[in-house]
């Protein structure tokens, strides 16, 4: 049965010790209080879901638009950055207003993360796809790492959609399964995963119970 997932924040990368001095590679999340602005039921909206606010904003009221205004507005809530929905079960609704936390999820969880992957500007096709390049010898006229010919013959004449080429490299939604949770700290609001979490520091992350395994 599927549940609400969490608002993160990533903090960075370490290094975290079990009980047996064994030495593993964690992430570490901060969770701010996850507030329910909003749900969706079949009856109104065709599906159920859970949506989620968290992080204050700085903005100004101004730079708010209206109905985000007035679905803050009615719950008595400040406006929050971030505004996530979450697909749930029918028994898994929560009430607007409750707040989760870091508790949401327990130590040797397994979870699903989701973000956006660093991004490293435009990128050549040999960083980018891993080209090998043309030979380093005479006769290349300085086009090492080009890619070589694109297109085909006069049929059909055009360059196919999906074609390797150079191109803006990374900030594409990735998500990571199977993430092991060593360690909730409910006093600092933090999570401690196992492994990486694709982003760069302070980038927002979505975690939710892992759909392989329970």
């Amino acid at each position: 049965m599927s549940r609400s997932g969490l608002i993160a924040t990533k903090i960075g990368n370490s290094s975290f010790f079990n009980e047996s001095g064994i030495s593993s590679h964690v992430t570490i999340l901060k969770v701010d209080d996850c507030i329910v602005s909003n749900v969706k039921t079949i009856e109104k909206h065709g599906y159920t879901a859970v949506q989620l606010s968290s992080i204050d904003t700085k903005k100004d009221l101004n730079k708010i638009n209206k109905p985000q205004r007035k679905n803050f507005s009615s719950i008595n809530l400040e406006p929050k950055k971030i505004i996530k929905e979450f697909r749930v079960d029918n028994s898994n609704l929560l009430e607007i207003g409750t707040k989760l936390n870091v508790n949401h999820f327990k130590i040797n969880q397994f979870i699903d993360a989701s973000s956006f992957s660093t991004g490293k500007g435009f990128a050549g096709v040999m960083k980018r796809h891993n080209f090998g390049g043309l030979r380093a010898s005479h006769g290349v006229s300085i086009s090492h790492r080009s890619h070589g010919s694109t297109g085909q013959n006069q049929d059909p004449g055009r360059v196919f959609k999906g074609k390797k080429m150079a191109g803006r490299m990374g900030f594409k939604k990735v998500t990571k399964q199977n993430l092991k949770i060593l360690e909730v700290d409910e006093d600092n609001n933090l999570l401690i995963v196992k492994g990486s979490i694709p982003g760069k520091k302070n980038s927002i992350i979505f975690i939710k119970d892992s759909i392989k395994k329970n």
